[in-house]
């Protein structure tokens, strides 16, 4: 599809001599629609040309030359070029593309680029809860985006299933294992022996260094140890999976912790090696107050046991053999924050290319809260994941039930509104904000909300069902969408592809979000403001392909996000 950006950029070129990639950095999309589809802002160039903005800016206009087919005016505000690129050649380029192709917005940016996306990563034997939902739907977002531009990648389930709390919870079954019913319900019963056990932690010293002895035992390959916490594994991830499969989720590897226990001695032995391994109170760390940061890297417990630190070291080894990969990022909560700076140093000392060291990226989030404040596994306060999903089904039938009693197929609608507003809610604002989870927001029709978009997608669909068949896209009389309310329609739908980019450049599902409510609200007004079944069929066939159009590219954003959309509500 025509690239206005970057025909802009080149005629900028063209009179500046600067280069076009860097020019087209700069172009942006005004807030204000007076201001311009496109503002070139030439205060990036005042030091370059020694000049003041103003003057760059009439001096470009004056010189630039560009087809009015595709810029129709350029007007100088202060230092800014504003740019109005033609509305029938705009409106041309999406329609014709729309109508080609069922992959909207699809590209092929990434390809022969591998990406490694770390996401969920729940905790073997402790509640699938609330916690884990904002890494499972970011990660699984911006997977399904990565993929949709191209890029080959790979989804990693880096399961919490190593550590000290297996010691705690080993301990807590041979004490307490006959009272519970671990078969029957197993992440309950579990969790209930944790709580336990770790209040009797807190009590008396010996039993916390009982558990932490298992952990050793367990590292060492003890028979006993290793045979409950493979059982413990198996039981969770029957659990697990449910969850996985009422959001969609699918990874390519779920390689835990546990896989890297017979890869760490080599990372102990290359940092040794490298000279910055120090001993300090009996552990082995790296020191890197160097590097800005004032907290050691512990390599391994003065007990000779490993940490997360050195099993994420060896992990990102066996990522770099294993996938070659551009990018490797670790969707976890902003909590990790100081613990990945510390892996990210430390992985400098492996003799690594510095193409993956460069790859290594946090992409942090907020937490979930409950109006009562944080929750914690140690003090029994969760909700659990599976709960809140079948309760948000619940909810949502409820509502259609009201609202629509006659619907058919009510439980399969209520499972897509339900999951699909929960999903929508967690990846609806920027991604490092806490979230405080609230059912009136959530499931809110009319709001900016997961059931607001798939209700607007629906209504594109009632709108298409009122007319025989989809009209041919060469008949389609262009100029007849080339009022306000429809060009606005186009614009966005234009611009989807680059808002995809957008979510890969910050890895930022919350800007697709916010793109499709805005659509949907366009879409809205649009639909206000134009009678779309009327007499006249030029006018009618013309609305009811942008209505096509629009449904399209909301269907194919919201499944970007992970969320399913109805036929009818």
């Amino acid at each position: 599809m025509l690239n206005f950006k970057s025909e802009i950029a080149k005629s900028i070129q063209e009179v500046t001599n600067l280069n076009k990639e860097d020019l087209e950095k700069y172009i942006e999309i005004p807030k204000d629609i007076n201001n311009g589809d496109y503002a070139f802002p030439c205060f990036y160039l005042a030091k370059e040309l020694k000049k003041a903005p103003p003057v760059i800016a009439n001096e470009i206009k004056e010189n630039i030359k560009i087809n009015s087919d595709l810029i129709e005016n350029i007007e100088v505000v202060g230092g800014y070029l504003n740019f109005y690129i033609n509305k029938s050649t705009l409106t041309q380029e999406v329609l014709k593309e729309i109508s080609k192709n069922n992959e909207y917005g699809k590209s092929k940016i990434g390809k022969g680029k591998n990406i490694v996306i770390d996401y969920s990563g729940p905790n073997i034997a402790k509640p699938f809860h609330i916690g884990h939902l904002r890494s499972t739907v970011i990660g699984a977002s911006l997977y399904k985006i990565y993929k949709y531009l191209g890029y080959n990648t790979i989804g990693v389930n880096h399961l919490g299933d190593y550590g000290t709390q297996f010691g705690k919870l080993i301990e807590g079954y041979k004490l307490w294992g006959d009272e519970y019913d671990i078969e029957k319900d197993p992440i309950n019963e579990l969790t209930k022996i944790y709580i336990r056990i770790n209040n009797l932690c807190k009590e008396d010293e010996n039993v916390l260094n009982s558990c932490r002895d298992n952990f050793k035992k367990l590292e060492d390959g003890d028979e006993y140890c290793t045979k409950i916490w493979e059982r413990f594994k198996d039981l969770s991830l029957q659990e697990f999976k449910k969850v996985y499969d009422l959001l969609g989720s699918k990874f390519d590897s779920w390689n835990g912790e546990a896989f890297y226990s017979d890869k760490m001695n080599e990372i102990i032995n290359l940092l040794d090696k490298s000279g910055n391994l120090e001993k300090s109170q009996g552990a082995k760390i790296i020191n890197l107050e160097d590097k800005g940061i004032n907290t050691p890297c512990i390599i391994e417990k003065s007990n000779g046991s490993t940490t997360y630190a050195t099993r994420d070291l060896a992990a990102i080894m066996y990522r770099t053999r294993t996938y070659d990969f551009d990018k490797a990022l670790y969707v976890t909560s902003y909590e990790q924050v100081l613990h990945f700076k510390q892996v990210f140093e430390v992985a400098k000392l492996l003799g690594l290319d510095e193409k993956y060291t460069r790859g290594l990226e946090h992409v942090s989030f907020g937490m979930v809260l409950l109006p009562t404040g944080k929750m914690s596994t140690r003090e029994g306060n969760v909700v659990k994941l599976e709960d809140l999903l079948n309760e948000s089904m619940e909810r949502a039938k409820q509502i259609i039930e009201q609202k629509n009693p006659e619907l058919e197929n009510k439980d399969e609608v209520a499972k897509k509104v339900g999951i699909g507003a929960i999903i929508f809610n967690d990846l609806a604002n920027s991604r490092v904000k806490d979230e405080i989870f609230d059912w009136d927001t959530i499931l809110n029709f009319q709001g900016e909300t997961g059931p607001y978009i798939q209700y607007t997608y629906v209504r594109t669909k009632s709108v298409i069902e009122k007319v025989d068949k989809l009209p041919d896209i060469n008949s389609i009389n262009k100029e007849i969408l080339l009022d306000i309310y429809s060009q606005k329609v186009l614009k966005l739908i234009y611009e989807f592809e680059d808002i995809l980019i957008q979510v890969t450049q910050r890895n930022e599902p919350s800007i697709l979000s916010r793109y499709l409510i805005e659509l949907a609200k366009s879409y809205s007004v649009f639909y206000n403001e134009n009678k779309i079944i009327v007499k006249d069929k030029q006018i009618q066939d013309a609305r009811i392909y942008l209505t096509y159009a629009t449904g399209k590219v909301l269907k194919i954003g919201a499944n970007l996000l992970g969320i399913e959309m109805p036929d009818k509500m």
